[in-house]
């Protein structure tokens, strides 16, 4: 388990539709590098800082900082009070929606000011 304390629960889709959630996450990850764990720095604000690495949020996602980071993956989940990505120093140009109902995975992938965040799975 990722985390004890935050736990999103498998409630609205059916277990082959998460296997393949699974898979294609996995699948993803095989392209690059598998994700690692990141964790919150506060409860649901998060803070990338290392370039180049695939993440994975270990709670759902109010909000996430990029620092001085020009390419990277995070995996996440929104938490109902979502409010986005930002980057220290740097505008951001998000492409891509986001419905936070704190149970859908999806994928951001930071390329120098761009982030494009798609829905993984179904």
């Amino acid at each position: 388990m990722i985390n004890t304390n935050r736990i999103v629960p498998i409630t609205s889709v059916d277990l082959i539709s998460m296997y393949g959630c699974v898979l294609a996450a996995a699948a993803a990850a095989a392209a690059s590098t598998a994700p690692e764990k990141l964790e919150a720095t506060n409860p649901a604000e998060f803070s990338v800082t290392t370039n180049g690495k695939t993440y994975l949020a270990n709670e759902p996602v109010k909000s996430l900082n990029y620092g001085n980071v020009t390419a990277g993956a995070v995996y996440f989940v929104p938490a109902y009070d979502y409010k986005g990505f930002t980057k220290t120093g740097a505008t951001l140009t998000v492409t891509g929606d986001v419905d936070p109902d704190s149970r859908t995975l999806y994928k951001a992938v930071l390329s120098t000011n761009a982030l494009t965040i798609t829905k993984v799975g179904f």
